[in-house]
């Protein structure tokens, strides 16, 4: 995935450029929003690989899990960074809408074109990873999104082009904007859940509690805890009541492959308390 991170950077920074000097020429006000966020996809790729290459590294010292929170952290971040972009582009759409200027269609036409190439290729290099891990998903949404605005820019210059209607390139600065939120609005609210240790989206926290207590001699389940690690991985921690515990190694053993196996939680601390009669004092439902 680092070469895939590589290439997608290599290929959007110029883009960029290519996209900022374009605009300036032709006046585009779409050209120039859709470069300023492809900017903030190439910072997002660059926090993306980085947190992935944080996300690798062994616990240490006061990191006694390592670094993968930063693949969430990059992911929360990528997030804002696209909503501040979407106060600029809409800022500026306005005020195109009020003045307009005239623009070189051909111009922003063959600029966005080849973003449909570079953006639709990028977006392939994430397809496999994007139901696996949030960090790639953010990335293979940015560059899908971006592929998808710039074939709107290249419609958009072609009807300037037949009827002259100038408001209609601000107009796209808008719908651009309107993209960008609704592709950003499901990473920011995961990232944000996932930073706020929620249980990753695909599980089922009562379902885990459920199969907790249908293991074999298990009376009771307390003091559940699901978050997640990093993006790919899962934490657990519960207390189990199991009165006869003779074979608490084999149970332990089997109960974490059932977690890892079933839930995809490759990370299960479980407490076994033999006596039902001494209360826990983290038993309450509300005490954490």
């Amino acid at each position: 995935m680092g070469r895939a991170f590589a290439i997608g950077v290599a290929l959007n920074t110029a883009f960029v450029a290519a996209e900022v000097v374009a605009g300036l020429w032709s006046s585009s006000l779409a050209l120039l929003a859709d470069a300023g966020h492809n900017l903030s996809d190439v910072l997002a790729l660059l926090l993306a690989w980085g947190a992935a290459v944080l996300a690798k590294r062994a616990p240490a010292g006061q990191h006694t899990y390592g670094l993968r929170k930063g693949t969430i952290l990059a992911s929360l971040v990528n997030a804002v960074m696209l909503l501040v972009a979407i106060g600029v582009i809409v800022s500026e759409s306005v005020r195109r809408l009020v003045h307009p200027a005239q623009i070189a269609t051909t111009v922003v036409m063959l600029t966005a074109g080849l973003g449909i190439l570079i953006n639709t290729a990028t977006a392939l290099l994430f397809f496999r990873g994007r139901g696996e891990d949030l960090n790639i998903r953010g990335a293979f949404l940015h560059m899908a999104g971006d592929a998808a605005v710039s074939a709107a820019v290249v419609v958009g210059a072609l009807v300037i082009a037949a009827t002259g209607l100038l408001w209609i390139d601000p107009a796209l600065g808008l719908l651009i904007a309107v993209v960008i939120v609704i592709g950003t609005w499901g990473l920011l609210r995961d990232s944000v859940n996932l930073a706020m240790d929620a249980a990753p989206a695909g599980i089922d926290v009562d379902a885990v509690g459920d199969w907790l207590r249908g293991r074999p001699g298990v009376q009771e389940v307390h003091d559940l805890h699901i978050w997640a690690m990093s993006t790919t991985e899962t934490a657990l921690t519960a207390h189990l009541i199991r009165p006869a515990n003779g074979d608490c190694d084999a149970f332990l053993h089997e109960t974490c492959e059932g977690l890892a196996r079933r839930f995809n939680i490759g990370h299960a601390t479980l407490q076994v308390e033999t006596d039902a009669s001494v209360v826990c004092r983290l038993a309450p439902a509300e005490v954490v």
